[in-house]
């Protein structure tokens, strides 16, 4: 679990830094035709850091390896595979406010690393169910929170070349 403890400590740490590169103009401008802002990365992540309240939430005794699904979560780190989000955590579209979602993702981040000291990560939850995967342990969820936070930190590295970087504007 120590291991755990520092990946959830690196990946809140390394989304805000990333989130905190962009200015409030740069975070709100489509990279590209159909491409979602860093704002709306940002509203995403925070939207899918419901996590927290699953982890948190009712749980049973799990009856499988707890890190059995964790091989299936890595499909999340594979960058070359586009995926569509569920609707229920798509971002808005309009303005982000940068304070507010950098502060968001780090309260999500802070109940990520305290479940990870606090609970029993083998245990199973039964509040929701991943689409296509089923219930998760702790374990697992938490963990796919981290892979999902890297393949967005990825993207947002786009976003940041096709904004700031291509367009030269470096503030």
């Amino acid at each position: 679990m120590e291991n755990l403890k520092e990946e959830v400590r690196k990946t809140g740490v390394a989304i805000v830094e990333s989130l905190n590169r962009y200015s409030e103009e740069d975070l709100n401008e489509v990279p590209y035709e159909g491409g979602w802002t860093a704002g709306q990365v940002g509203e995403h992540l925070i939207k899918s850091g419901g996590v927290a309240d699953v982890v948190f939430g009712r749980v049973e005794p799990t009856l499988r390896p707890p890190d059995e699904k964790l091989a299936v979560l890595r499909m999340f780190l594979d960058f070359s595979i586009k995926m569509k989000s569920p609707d229920f955590i798509l971002p808005s579209a309009g303005y982000h406010d940068k304070k507010e979602i950098v502060e968001q993702l780090g309260r999500v981040w802070d109940r990520l690393g305290e479940a990870v000291e606090t609970l029993d990560m083998k245990e199973t939850c039964v509040d929701f169910e991943m689409p296509m995967v089923g219930k998760l342990t702790r374990l697992e969820w938490i963990s796919f929170q981290v892979y999902h936070t890297k393949r967005h930190m990825w993207q947002l590295e786009k976003i940041y070349d096709a904004v700031v970087v291509k367009s030269g504007n470096s503030r």
